[in-house]
């Protein structure tokens, strides 16, 4: 019985035994992780024992469990990060897009204000061109187109005569190119310009010329003098519009000025 009671003894010693180490083991594979570490040495120093495997579960789950907060915390923190990244991300792109909008736009507007300009100035130029005035300011027609008489060589007036006293200035009637410039037999000192519209108007028995062939010359521009040179029976401008450069191809000067907006 003596030696059955003694080997039931060290079968329990061993069992305590194997449990307390067990329980070590434990401890020691916490404290090498790194989870009860901080917890367990201060325990060991104060009363030199060993932590109960009771201690030392419930250490370990309270630290585990700040562990696992520290991390969600981490985690919560790097999302926000993140997202306070992409926030500025985005609008910085939204910044960049609405610049090259603006940019766009201003563009659009500038080249819109340009065209405008430009057509502005077209048609400032083709209203220029297309101008036309009285060859003598504030005068009257003192001969009609077409009036009888022995005084013209073709039997009728081939032009229109308007008042003037020598040395009036005589204007071109629209703008175009000089292409007779001089002494015209019975004309006198004479110019003839040929106009943008393919007609032509001649200016007679002025006392002086002012513009020479192949000048371009617009419309009111001074091109001479009022006299009474070459076949003239006293001082005044002869006038006459017509389709070519050359004597015969006389049309109406009156309804020719007032075809051009030109009241006479």
């Amino acid at each position: 019985m003596a030696f059955g009671s003694r080997a039931a003894g060290k079968h329990r010693g061993s069992s305590r035994l194997s449990r307390k180490t067990a329980g070590y083991a434990g401890i020691a594979a916490l404290a090498t992780t790194g989870v009860v570490g901080s917890i367990a040495a201060p325990a060991f120093a104060a009363d030199g024992k060993a932590p109960s495997m009771e201690d030392t579960g419930l250490n370990a789950v309270v630290v585990a469990e700040d562990l696992q907060g520290e991390i969600q915390t981490q985690a919560d923190s790097q999302q926000r990060a993140a997202e306070i990244a992409a926030a500025k991300a985005q609008a910085e792109a939204d910044a960049k897009q609405q610049a090259a909008e603006a940019k766009r736009v201003a563009e659009a507007k500038a080249k819109a204000e340009r065209d405008a300009a430009e057509r502005a100035a077209r048609e400032e130029e083709r209203k220029r061109l297309n101008t036309f005035v009285a060859p003598v300011e504030d005068s009257y027609v003192s001969t009609q187109w077409h009036a009888g008489g022995g005084m013209w060589s073709s039997g009728s007036h081939t032009g229109i005569d308007f008042h003037a006293a020598t040395g009036t200035t005589v204007h071109a009637v629209g703008a175009g190119t000089v292409v007779e410039s001089g002494n015209g037999g019975a004309y006198g000192n004479n110019v003839v310009i040929k106009h943008n519209d393919g007609t032509y108007t001649q200016y007679g028995h002025m006392s002086s010329l002012s513009v020479s062939v192949g000048q371009e010359v617009t419309a009111g521009q001074q091109i001479g003098l009022s006299g009474s040179t070459g076949n003239s029976s006293g001082p005044h401008l002869h006038f006459e519009a017509r389709t070519g450069p050359q004597y015969g191809s006389d049309i109406d000067p009156v309804s020719y000025l007032r075809s051009h907006g030109v009241n006479v």
